[in-house]
C-alpha cells in the first residue's frame, strides 16, 4: 500500500503541538475531510508562507481505484497493441495461419500479421479507434455529472467492455482470418464497442479517485520526524493523479504479453488474454462500492455556463476575451452588474461571483488543453511514423512494435523519482514546480525526442537498400530497432509533466458539477491528435518521414515558451472543495464502522 512521507493523521488543538507518535493508532482517513475547528488547526497567513506543504496519504480505497485503472488500461492496451500488425501486415509466409511468424530462422525478421491491408488503412483504423476512445468520454462525462454519477457510469462502461472483449476474439480466429472481409467487419464492430466502454469509464475514474482525498482544506500536521507541515489538498490531488497515471502505464505494459502472443501463437490469444484479465474488474467494483465516497450527480451547469459566457461577450465584450484582466469576466458577476446599475439583468442571473471565477479558471485550463495535441503528436509522431520506421530497421527476432512498451516502462520508473524525489526536493529548496512550468518541461522533453527521431529516420533512409522508400523495402536497414529508445524515452518522461498536470487542472479548475466533462476534455487531446493523424496519414509516408519530426520539434519548443509566459495566471489558484462535495463526505462518515475501518492505513 502506498503512503506518503508525511505520516499524515488528523490532530486536535492540543495534539497539534506534540511530536508525531508512530505508535499511536491512526484514525480513519475521513477524519479530516470536513472542516471542523475542533479537529484540526487551520494554518495562519504566516504559516502558509513559512511551512512546507505536503500531500496526504492515500486511503485503501484510493489505492484500489488505481488498481481498477490498471485493470482497465491493461485490457485496453493489451488489445490495441496488436491492432496495427493485425490490419497492416499479411499472414507471414510459412506461419501457422493464426498471424504468428514462421518457426525458426525464417521468422527472425518477420512481423506478425493477418489482414494485409497496408500502412495507410491500418493507421486510419487505429487512429479512428483512438479518436472514438477519447471523444466519447465527453458524452460519458456529461452523463456522469448530470444523471448517473461517477460510479454507476464506470459500472455501465465495464459491462459494455465485457461484451467488446468477447466479440474481439472472433475476427482473430484462424478460420475467420481466411475471410478478410468478414474478419475486418467483425473487428471494426468490436473496437467501436470497446471505444464506448472506454468512453464511460475514463472520464469518471480519475475524478472519483480524487474524491477519495482524506483532506479537503489545508491542515496543520507533523511528519514522522516531527516537522510541522501543511497538508495541502492540491498537492494531494497532484500525487493521487501521479499514481493514477503510473497505474495507467503499468497496465499498458500488458501489451508486452499480447505482442509476444501475436508473434509466437497468434492474434486469437493476443485478444483473449486482456479479456481474461478484465474479468477481475466487476469483482473489484462490487467490493469497492460500499466503501467509496460517492458525490451524487447535481444536474448540469452547462446552460448557466453558456449564459454567463454570452453575457461576457455581449456589447463588444468578446474583443476583450484574449486580453487578460478582469474586464471581460466582470460583466457576468452579479456584484458588478449591480454596481453598473443594470438591475434588469439580475433576474436572468442564477449564479454568484464565485461561479464566474470558476468558469474563468475552467476556460483558461481548457485553452491550455488546445496545445496538448501537439505534445501527443510529438510523442510517437503523426500517422504511423514510429511503426513505419521500425519495420525498416533490423529486428533480430524482436517484435517491431515492442519498443512502444518502453514508453510505459519509462513512466513507471520515473513516477516515484518525480513524486518522491524531484518535486519534494524543489519544494524544500523553495522552488516548487508550478503547473505551467511542469507543462514547459514536458514540451521541452518532447522537443528533444522529435530531434532524435528526425536524425534516426534520416539515418534509416541513408542506409536502407531502397533509400527513401525503406518502409516497403524487402530488405531492412542495418540500423538497430533499439535506436528508437531515445524518441520514446524523452516524451515518456514528459507525459508525467504534461498529461498529469492537465488532469490536475481539469479536476481543480472546474466547477464540481462539470468535473467529468472537463476531465473528458483533457482526455480529448488524444482524439484531436488522432484526427490530425488521420487527416495526414496519406502524406506521412515514404519518402517524407523526416519532415514531420522537424515540424513537431519546432511546434513543441514554441509551446514550451507559451506556458510559463502567456498562461502564467493559471499558477495563481487556491483549490477548494465545494459544499456538496463536503456533504458527501459527511454522508460517508455515517456508514457502518466495519466499512469505515477498511479505509485505515
Amino acid at each position: 500500500m502506498t503512503t506518503d512521507d508525511t505520516g499524515f493523521t488528523s490532530h486536535d488543538h492540543k495534539a497539534a503541538d506534540k511530536p508525531f507518535d508512530e505508535k499511536a493508532p491512526h484514525e480513519t482517513t475521513v477524519a479530516v475531510m470536513v472542516p471542523d475547528d475542533h479537529q484540526y488547526l487551520t494554518p495562519t497567513e504566516e504559516e502558509f508562507v513559512t511551512l512546507r506543504r505536503v500531500p496526504a496519504a492515500m486511503p485503501l480505497v484510493a489505492i484500489l481505484m488505481c488498481f481498477v485503472e490498471f485493470t482497465e488500461r491493461a485490457s485496453y492496451y493489451g488489445c490495441s497493441g496488436p491492432f496495427n500488425n493485425f490490419i497492416n501486415k499479411p499472414l507471414p509466409a510459412g506461419g501457422s495461419g493464426t498471424g504468428a511468424v514462421a518457426k525458426g530462422p525464417a521468422g527472425t525478421n518477420q512481423s506478425a500479421g493477418a489482414l494485409g491491408l497496408g500502412s495507410v488503412p491500418a493507421s486510419a483504423l487505429v487512429k479512428m479507434f483512438t479518436f472514438l476512445a477519447y471523444i466519447i468520454p465527453i458524452f460519458g462525462g456529461i452523463i456522469a455529472d448530470t444523471k448517473w454519477g461517477r460510479f454507476k457510469t464506470i459500472c455501465v462502461g465495464t459491462a459494455i467492455g465485457g461484451i467488446a472483449h468477447v466479440l474481439l476474439v472472433i475476427p482473430a480466429i484462424p478460420a475467420v482470418i481466411q475471410r478478410p472481409d468478414g474478419s475486418l467487419g467483425a473487428f471494426i464492430i468490436s473496437i467501436i464497442i470497446l471505444a464506448f466502454a472506454t468512453g464511460f469509464i475514463k472520464p469518471s475514474l480519475g475524478p472519483l479517485l480524487c474524491d477519495q482525498s482524506p483532506v479537503k482544506v489545508p491542515t496543520i500536521s507533523h511528519t514522522k520526524q516531527g516537522e510541522r507541515v501543511i497538508v495541502d489538498p492540491t498537492l494531494t490531488v497532484e500525487r493521487y493523479l501521479l499514481f493514477f497515471y503510473g497505474a495507467i502505464n503499468v497496465g499498458s505494459c500488458f501489451q508486452l504479453a499480447t505482442q509476444y502472443a501475436e508473434r509466437l501463437v497468434g492474434f486469437w490469444l493476443a485478444y483473449l488474454l486482456p479479456g481474461v484479465l478484465y474479468c477481475c474488474l466487476p469483482l473489484l467494483l462490487i467490493w469497492l462500492s460500499p466503501r467509496l465516497v460517492k458525490i451524487p450527480p447535481q444536474g448540469t451547469v452547462v446552460p448557466d455556463v453558456w449564459r454567463a459566457f454570452k453575457m461576457c461577450c455581449k456589447d463588444g465584450g468578446w474583443r476583450r476575451m484574449g486580453r487578460g484582466g478582469d474586464s471581460f469576466w466582470d460583466k457576468a458577476k452579479p456584484s458588478k452588474v449591480m454596481e453598473s446599475g443594470q438591475v434588469e439583468r439580475l433576474p436572468n442571473i442564477h449564479w454568484d461571483d464565485a461561479f464566474v471565477d470558476e468558469i474563468r479558471q475552467t476556460f483558461s485550463a481548457c485553452i491550455t488543453f488546445l496545445l496538448i495535441p501537439i505534445f501527443t503528436l510529438a510523442n510517437g509522431g503523426m500517422g504511423n511514423q514510429l511503426n513505419d520506421m521500425s519495420v525498416a530497421m533490423t529486428l533480430n527476432g524482436v517484435p517491431n512494435d515492442l519498443l512502444s512498451t518502453f514508453n510505459a516502462i519509462t513512466i513507471i520508473a520515473f513516477t516515484p523519482i518525480i513524486t518522491y524525489g524531484f518535486y519534494p526536493l524543489m519544494e524544500k529548496m523553495g522552488y516548487p514546480i508550478r503547473p505551467m512550468m511542469r507543462m514547459c518541461i514536458g514540451f521541452l522533453l518532447s522537443t528533444v525526442g522529435c530531434i532524435f527521431a528526425a536524425v534516426i529516420q534520416d539515418r534509416v533512409y541513408k542506409t536502407s537498400p531502397c533509400g527513401r522508400y525503406a518502409t516497403t523495402c524487402d530488405e531492412v536497414s542495418p540500423v538497430s530497432l533499439w535506436w528508437q529508445l531515445p524518441p520514446i524515452f524523452f516524451p515518456a518522461v514528459g507525459e508525467l509533466f504534461v498529461n498529469v498536470t492537465s488532469f490536475e487542472l481539469a479536476y481543480t479548475r472546474s466547477p464540481h458539477r462539470m468535473k467529468g466533462l472537463v476531465f473528458a476534455l483533457a482526455l480529448s487531446n488524444s482524439a484531436v491528435a488522432s484526427a490530425i493523424s488521420m487527416a495526414c496519414s496519406k502524406a506521412i509516408a515514404d519518402p517524407n518521414l523526416v519532415i514531420p519530426w522537424i515540424v513537431l520539434a519546432v511546434a513543441s519548443a514554441l509551446c514550451a515558451i507559451l506556458f510559463p509566459t502567456y498562461f502564467k495566471n493559471l499558477d495563481d489558484f487556491d483549490f477548494q472543495w465545494s459544499t456538496e462535495e463536503r456533504d458527501a463526505i459527511e454522508a460517508r462518515k455515517t456508514q457502518p464502522k466495519d466499512i469505515e475501518d477498511s479505509d485505515k492505513y
